[in-house]
């Protein structure tokens, strides 16, 4: 099937072609003929699955056929909301590449920066406006927002929104909006708080569900070493110096606990930076451009500022700290492994972490194979998933040896010998 096929018209088409992108991915061809059919959507996909394209596509095309543009004088006639300003802006760089070919204006408003340009983007008009809750509601406020004339709404990565504590900010927007109109409704996970808040948007709704039984993505790679708190480090350092060239973005618990790593690999002679709340939006920008164009080969990421990144080519994620809420490793290892892509996700599991990595395998219905043997193994590492301890005691057969164990040098590379863009499929 292409997109063709799914009736998108010529523009569009050619945008994607140019973007190159060939055929749809699962939920592409599932939603978007329900979307141009005029219908309301609850879409439950894990990350990388190309929800993005799935709502932004029949969006632009619908505004593009039914609102011919036409200057200042535009309405806003489709809200997206969204968790994150790094996510925000994705999506926005998302719509301007599939709307290239036609007038179709978007911008994105999120808080963190002074609010004067954003502001004047809204009064020079547009048709789509990406938004995170706090931001939109203070520019609805004072007077810069109007929601009456829309005509689509899209909540994306709902159930992130419920964790960050948007619930009560998204109701006030939901309480804004028209009656008709068409609802957009996509998260990686459905918790009964998600269920519930979906019923007040939707109305007369389909299910789009891909892959539901599988949690993680097919194509990562994921292992998990067992090591001491105070070792970490120093395994994260030998594993950054066995991939020199890798693109890696590392996951902390804490903002604090970023920073710390960020200075701890700068004593190794290992470059990185780190993106969190804490970061200004100018600095999490400027880390995130550099990390995408190859200029920087380390990220230190906290969940929050990690939910916009979308990377091409990125090889390996690491869990510095497992997460305590399984569904967030999944958003976590989703960062790689994504279209057509392949990758690996390794774990670091202390003494205190390892009920999380229990609970982990648990909801990915499947044990995350064990690395022995490396040089800062726990030697109290045994801990056996459910599976194991139902057979018994832990499965040795499973874990097998570092491809190397030399200590390596600091990392270095050929920058003129960077991944290139394989993207085949859209965001």
């Amino acid at each position: 099937m292409t997109f063709k096929d799914l009736g998108i018209i010529e523009p569009i088409l050619k945008a994607l072609e140019l973007e190159g992108y060939t055929k749809p991915t699962p939920i592409q061809q599932q939603s978007i003929p329900i979307l141009l059919g005029g219908k309301d959507l609850l879409g439950v996909a894990q990350t990388g699955t190309g929800k993005t394209a799935a709502f932004a596509v029949p969006i632009i095309q619908q505004i593009a056929l039914d609102h011919p543009p036409s200057g200042r004088n535009r309405k806003i006639k489709a809200l997206v909301v969204t968790p994150t300003r790094e996510l925000a802006i994705q999506i926005g760089d998302s719509f301007t590449a599939y709307g290239k070919f036609t007038d179709i204006k978007n911008t994105v408003i999120f808080g963190g920066v002074k609010q004067g340009k954003q502001v004047q983007a809204l009064k020079n008009g547009i048709d789509v406006l990406i938004a995170t809750p706090g931001r939109l509601l203070d520019l609805m406020n004072q007077g810069f927002i109007s929601l009456r004339d829309i005509e689509y709404v899209v909540l994306d990565e709902a159930d992130h929104m419920l964790d960050m504590g948007f619930i009560h900010d998204i109701k006030k927007v939901i309480s804004k909006l028209p009656p008709k109109r068409q609802s957009l409704f996509f998260s990686a996970t459905m918790p009964k708080d998600i269920v519930e808040l979906s019923r007040k948007i939707l109305g007369d709704f389909e299910r789009v569900t891909v892959k539901p039984e599988q949690a993680t993505a097919e194509k990562v790679k994921q292992e998990v070493y067992f090591v001491s708190k105070g070792n970490k480090v120093n395994l994260l350092v030998h594993l950054l110096q066995e991939q020199p060239e890798s693109s890696v973005l590392v996951f902390s618990r804490t903002k604090h606990g970023a920073n710390k790593i960020v200075k701890k690999l700068a004593q190794a002679a290992i470059p990185s930076a780190a993106i969190h709340g804490n970061k200004s939006q100018t600095a999490r920008q400027n880390a995130l451009n550099d990390f995408k164009d190859g200029k920087l080969e380390v990220l230190i990421a906290t969940d929050i500022a990690a939910r916009g990144i979308d990377v091409d080519g990125l090889s390996l994620v690491i869990n510095y700290d497992l997460p305590n809420v399984p569904e967030t490793y999944v958003h976590r290892i989703g960062r790689t492994g994504r279209a057509n892509a392949s990758g690996i996700a390794v774990s670091f599991c202390d003494k205190d972490e390892r009920p999380y990595l229990r609970d982990i395998e648990k909801l990915i219905k499947q044990d995350v194979p064990r690395i022995g043997d490396h040089p800062f193994m726990d030697e109290n590492q045994e801990a056996p998933s459910e599976t194991q301890q139902k057979q018994g005691g832990p499965n040795n057969q499973n874990r097998s040896k570092p491809q190397s164990q030399k200590s390596g040098n600091p990392r270095r590379g050929n920058k003129n010998q960077r991944r290139k863009n394989t993207r085949n499929n859209p965001r």
